[in-house]
């Protein structure tokens, strides 16, 4: 079994995935669209990944305001969310990205990343965060 993280943004989607033993989560790409709502590819290259790679769930990073309340981020997320739900048939949970990209940058620049190749990477490191956060939890439960 593997669970696949999402960060979707506005052009790209940030793609990770679990490692089968549900420990680690690896980057593995970045899905890039010109237009937001451009969305045909993105969602074949995501169910491609799921079927080619035995993904069994999907963890959407949910872009919650710092005050926990909910704007148009959340209201597309959501939207986002269903239609991959419909499209793959795998459950989609939400999950609480708030400080991501903020430590996705911080772990780039500690990388030794220059700032204008930090872009290129971020959607990436932000995925991968918001799945071991998922990962981590789900590993607590169990415990």
């Amino acid at each position: 079994m593997r669970i696949l993280g999402l960060d979707y943004g506005t052009k790209t989607v940030g793609v990770a995935m679990s490692d089968p033993l549900l420990l680690t989560a690896q980057g593995v790409e970045i899905i890039r669209r010109e237009h937001e709502n451009k969305l045909r590819k993105t969602y074949a290259r995501i169910e491609e990944l799921c079927r080619d790679n035995g993904v069994e769930r999907i963890v959407l990073g949910y872009p919650k305001n710092m005050n926990n309340t909910e704007g148009e981020r959340c209201v597309k997320t959501g939207e986002f969310r269903e239609a991959l739900e419909r499209r793959t048939g795998l459950p989609v949970i939400l999950w609480d990205e708030r400080l991501t990209t903020v430590a996705a940058d911080k772990a780039m620049i500690e990388g030794g990343i220059r700032r204008e190749n930090r872009k290129d990477y971020v959607d990436e490191i932000a995925a991968v965060l918001i799945l071991q956060g998922y990962l981590e939890s789900i590993r607590d439960q169990a415990l």
